[in-house]
């Protein structure tokens, strides 16, 4: 097959702008919506996002097995992201609502869990069934490894660019909308509708490539769909690599989520400064992550991927170090140390992602098999794993501490001491230990460049001269 065009990587890119428009929001925005908004007690609020996750368990690795197994004329991908896109984007537009069902405190606050709860969950169903199909995209266009980079790279930068973007219209419409719970609920249909758009563009745009590369399938194609659910998944928790780079990734991602999630409080209630900041500190981290994407990923060509996620974590902590010495007025201060995080938190976008087709490779060199929807399904359970941890901490976390949520229309209350060091600390030394943790199973992940050069070489002899070959 020809290598993919630029169009063709271009609009897939676009495909993540839904994805990632929406994860930002509720990465940045949710908790912090819940608790100071809608009124919602930290511990009630975290317990909505974790009862999501719990069923995520079920959900993501279900929907990546089941698009393995999709038979139909618009492709196995393709049919689940056109029939869930405007569920999508309907069901997180009302995850932004605050609804008014008592006027009893406690019955409105019982009936307001609820109705996080049944949101989300259809909500967390339908990202699932649209998205874990579009990032499985990638080893459908193209079999050849540094396309598949290249894919990935283009992803991510609209990925980033899009979380840019909803930084900046969020902090549009809190400046132009006074009432809270109306500014989120005009962002949440706003976001809904940019979110949908490019799905039906990324299908227009990759529908061409993909059903050529169905008419040209590998002679040793695997029949991934053979197989049943639970069999792939033993398959796959035996990949060693696989296991360590699930780690990576979700220590990683539990960082990057609390340090998302905290950043309003911080910014809020211990800096003292307007709303506004925190989504121009947001904007900082993001933007400079997007542009140390270029530069981080030649110096991984030139020392690999590893070795590059060892630069930029230690980077990182430096900046969450600076953020808890922090006092309220140093302002300039706060935004250099946001510049350095971002320096570093780019690595967290960049390395694990690129890792990923790699231990496809080798699964599919130690059994045969090449299960990307179910792998896939696993890494997006596992980035939402670390989005509600984070939250759930953090909600815990100012639960314990005296935290007083505030009410749409009420002022602002004056938050204890104890509130205000656990949310320095949480901005800081929490993050600082769970990327210790990330680095710890880097160490010991073993698809070195050399090693991948290995793998495909022995793909390539059991295609042409010994297909029954399965060790590594």
């Amino acid at each position: 097959m020809e290598k993919l065009d630029f169009k063709t990587k271009f609009l897939y890119g676009m495909g993540d702008i839904g994805g990632s428009i929406t994860v930002n929001a509720r990465a940045f925005f949710q908790l912090f919506f819940l608790t100071n908004v809608a009124g919602l007690n930290p511990s009630l609020a975290g317990m909505v996002l974790l009862l999501g996750r719990i069923w995520d368990a079920v959900n993501d690795p279900l929907v990546g097995w089941l698009s393995d197994c999709t038979a139909s004329k618009w492709g196995k991908r393709h049919a689940w992201m056109i029939f869930g896109a405007i569920p999508f984007g309907v069901l997180f537009g009302l995850q932004w609502i605050v609804p008014h069902f008592s006027d009893n405190p406690n019955l409105n606050q019982t009936f307001l869990f609820w109705y996080y709860v049944v949101t989300s969950l259809l909500g967390d169903a339908a990202f699932t069934a649209v998205f874990l199909p579009y990032y499985a995209l990638i080893p459908d266009l193209t079999q050849d490894y540094h396309e598949r980079t290249s894919l990935n790279s283009f992803k991510s930068v609209f990925g980033l660019g899009s979380g840019i973007l909803s930084l900046i219209l969020a902090q549009i419409i809190f400046a132009k909308i006074a009432d809270p719970s109306s500014k989120y609920a005009v962002m949440g249909c706003l976001f809904a509708i940019l979110s949908i758009l490019p799905i039906y563009i990324c299908v227009w745009g990759t529908r061409k490539r993909l059903f050529a590369m169905q008419k040209h399938s590998s002679l040793y194609e695997t029949t991934s769909n053979s197989f049943p659910l639970l069999s792939q998944i033993q398959m796959i928790l035996g990949n060693k690599p696989f296991l360590l780079l699930m780690g990576i990734y979700l220590f990683s991602w539990i960082a990057v989520q609390t340090n998302a999630t905290v950043l309003p409080y911080f910014v809020v209630n211990w800096m003292e400064l307007p709303d506004s900041h925190f989504t121009q500190a947001a904007i900082a981290v993001q933007g400079t992550a997007m542009l140390m994407m270029f530069p981080w990923s030649i110096v991984a060509k030139q020392v690999g991927k590893k070795a590059v996620y060892f630069m930029g974590i230690p980077l990182w902590a430096i900046a969450q170090v600076g953020l808890f010495l922090l006092q309220p007025g140093q302002v300039f201060l706060m935004y250099c140390f946001a510049i350095i995080a971002g320096a570093g938190i780019s690595v967290v976008y960049l390395i694990p992602g690129s890792m990923l087709p790699d231990v496809i490779d080798y699964e599919e060199l130690r059994t045969g098999q090449r299960h990307e929807g179910v792998f896939y399904g696993f890494v997006t359970q596992l980035l939402k794993i670390g989005i509600a941890v984070a939250l759930f901490l953090v909600g815990k976390t100012l639960d314990w501490n005296g935290f007083i949520s505030s009410v749409s229309g009420q002022p602002t209350p004056v938050q204890p001491i104890a509130a205000l060091l656990s949310i320095r600390l949480m901005i800081s030394l929490l993050p600082i230990l769970v990327l210790v943790c990330g680095l710890f199973f880097a160490h010991f992940y073993p698809i070195s460049r050399q090693k991948h050069e290995e793998i495909v070489m022995k793909l390539w002899q059991r295609k042409n001269f010994d297909p029954k070959q399965t060790e590594p």
